[in-house]
């Protein structure tokens, strides 16, 4: 039941993403931090912690999840005071953040990125 609920989470998000950027005027990078600050705020009011259980990585991996982990990581630095308060949201995603620049890095040597106009 775990992979089902993941990808039914997942899967969902990804499609709220989807319908904003079809459905609306806004560009990918606004949807993007639209998503990000959904994760924030969920977080904000202990609504994403549910979902994170229930899905796991469905819930994340998607960018609602990012979001989910540096306002996590903020709040549980807050208890120890306001320099941990501001650093806490990421040192939290300094994994996520280390492997997606990693990752993209290995990618653009791997292939020939050309930019678009």
């Amino acid at each position: 039941m775990g992979y089902l609920y993941s990808f039914l989470i997942g899967g969902g998000i990804c499609v709220i993403g989807q319908i904003l950027m079809d459905g609306t005027k806004l560009t990918a990078p606004r949807v993007l931090v639209v998503l990000v600050t959904a994760g924030v705020l969920l977080q904000a009011f202990n609504i994403y912690e549910p979902l994170v259980e229930l899905a796991e990585t469905g819930a994340r991996v998607p960018l609602p999840g990012f979001g989910y982990n540096l306002a996590k990581g903020a709040m549980e630095g807050a208890q120890n005071g306001l320099l941990q308060a501001i650093t806490g949201g990421v040192k939290a995603a300094a994994g996520g953040i280390t492997a997606a620049i990693g990752w993209g890095y290995l990618i653009a040597l791997v292939f020939n990125p050309k930019s678009v106009r």
